[in-house]
């Protein structure tokens, strides 16, 4: 039997920004041929975490960092520390300005996909991004594919080592 790629979409939201780059990046993942998972930050369980192939967060940026949210998540994720090592993970914010600290929010999640020995997805180069999928106030075109390419590529990198 061949069980489907399986991948996360963990986010926090407060003004549906960050969620509407969810359903663009849960949407890429699933063209992708992955079964998918998308859930706020407050409903996550670890049991999600080590249930899935591909791990996508998602927060908006607040003082140049992610939410304390998200933070929590994933400080709370070392309970399944050495559960998490060769998964696929990816990152995505949304921020109020362009120098908002959008890259320093990216980095900051995935420091933690790091800590957990996880295999790290940047934004694919045809969006011209480097760490991740960005938007700045409510997500753009251009933001939006940037999700759906970045949830895609997720799905076919964790399917590829899944079955490897």
């Amino acid at each position: 039997m061949n069980e489907m790629t399986k991948v996360l979409v963990v986010y926090h939201s407060r003004s549906g920004n960050t969620a509407r780059m969810a359903a663009a990046v849960a949407e890429g993942a699933k063209e992708g041929g992955a079964d998918v998972v998308m859930k706020k930050v407050e409903e996550a369980a670890l049991e999600d975490l080590t249930g899935a192939d591909g791990i996508v967060l998602g927060a908006p940026t607040y003082f140049g960092t992610l939410s304390a949210e998200m933070k929590g998540f994933i400080d709370g994720s070392v309970r399944v520390r050495g559960r998490l090592e060769d998964k696929i993970g990816a990152a995505f914010t949304s921020s109020g300005s362009p120098t908002g600290g959008n890259e320093t929010t990216l980095l900051s999640m995935i420091q933690g996909m790091l800590i957990h020995g996880m295999v790290i997805v940047g934004d694919p180069l045809e969006t011209g991004g480097h760490y991740g999928a960005v938007a700045v106030g409510a997500p753009d075109a251009s933001a939006l594919i940037a999700c759906r390419k970045l949830g895609e590529r997720v799905a076919r990198l964790a399917k590829s080592i899944a079955s490897a």
